[in-house]
């Protein structure tokens, strides 16, 4: 689009090859999207919303078909022992994020979207999963019951909010409820299949019948191939992470990003902190390119 911001094949390559570590733990790929390239006075950070999230799916796309490759015994494993109980499961897992997104993710989206707000979710996200983590771990993966499983869901629908982590909100809800880290960190993981699973395909679908704008073609190609290729070298970290000790660290981290990010907003006084919402900053993109439809669910963590 003429006088739009370009996404350049270096930053698209940089911020792909972010998304494997950070989808691997809870401190919101979404967030950083949001929050570095402002930090960092990169263009993307001015790009139309409706760019920068497709241009989110299609790292989402990258990692998740890394991480089904990486995963696939576990993958197999799990199809192997579906039953009605699993599905149910698996459903209450999934219907509160679907129904939400579904409903609210535009307002969410230009709410809750503004650099200002997403530093505050990293805060917020940080403080709730030091406090969960800091329950007993007395129950085990094969404990977790329906109301477990809603929980989790309820979690995921929180996590639209950006900058709140779907895998942080997950694990602070599976944590909350007793579960081990390990119990909580494949409850976070089952759950997400689906969810990312869905929410690309409704992406991908809407973006094939809008079309990409053929200067981002290679940029957005590049981005996913990097966050492909940067899961897949991280995978081997998913274990490891499971024995973690404590989720303390990636608290202070989500914490201190979040001040940051409160920091730079106040030193650029932020329009979107105090403007209705949906207002735009002078020479920001409008909030929609061409053709395109209402704002999508998010999908990050």
């Amino acid at each position: 689009m003429p006088g739009e911001p370009q996404l350049s094949i270096g930053h698209a390559v940089l911020l792909g090859s972010l998304q494997g570590p950070l989808e691997l733990l809870p401190v919101s790929s979404s967030g950083h999207l949001a929050l570095l390239p402002n930090l960092l006075g990169w263009p993307y950070a001015s790009l139309a919303p409706g760019t920068r999230k497709s241009f989110e799916v299609a790292l989402h796309l990258g990692t998740a078909a890394a991480l089904t490759i990486a995963l696939r015994g576990e993958v197999r494993a799990e199809l192997a022992r579906l039953d009605g109980r699993r599905i149910l499961h698996a459903a209450l897992a999934f219907a509160p994020p679907a129904v939400t997104g579904l409903a609210f993710a535009g307002t969410v989206e230009e709410r809750l979207g503004t650099p200002r707000r997403v530093a505050l979710a990293q805060i917020a996200a940080g403080l709730a999963l030091g406090a969960a983590d800091r329950r007993p771990a007395w129950r085990r993966r094969a404990s977790a019951g329906m109301v477990d499983h809603l929980v989790v869901g309820l979690a995921q629908a929180a996590a639209l909010a950006p900058g709140v982590s779907r895998g942080g909100a997950t694990l602070t809800a599976a944590r909350a409820r007793g579960l081990d880290r390990r119990a909580a960190s494949r409850l976070s993981r089952q759950a997400a299949g689906p969810l990312i699973a869905g929410a690309t395909v409704l992406e991908g679908t809407r973006l094939a019948r809008r079309g990409l704008e053929p200067d981002l073609t290679t940029p957005f190609a590049a981005g996913a191939s990097a966050a492909f290729i940067s899961s897949l070298a991280c995978a081997r970290l998913i274990r490891p992470l499971e024995r973690i000790p404590s989720y303390a660290p990636f608290a202070a981290y989500r914490v201190a990003l979040g001040v940051a990010g409160l920091a730079w907003s106040r030193a650029r006084r932020e329009p979107g902190a105090r403007a209705e919402p949906g207002a735009r900053a002078p020479g920001e993109a409008p909030s929609r390119t061409r053709g395109e439809g209402p704002a999508r669910a998010r999908v990050g963590t």
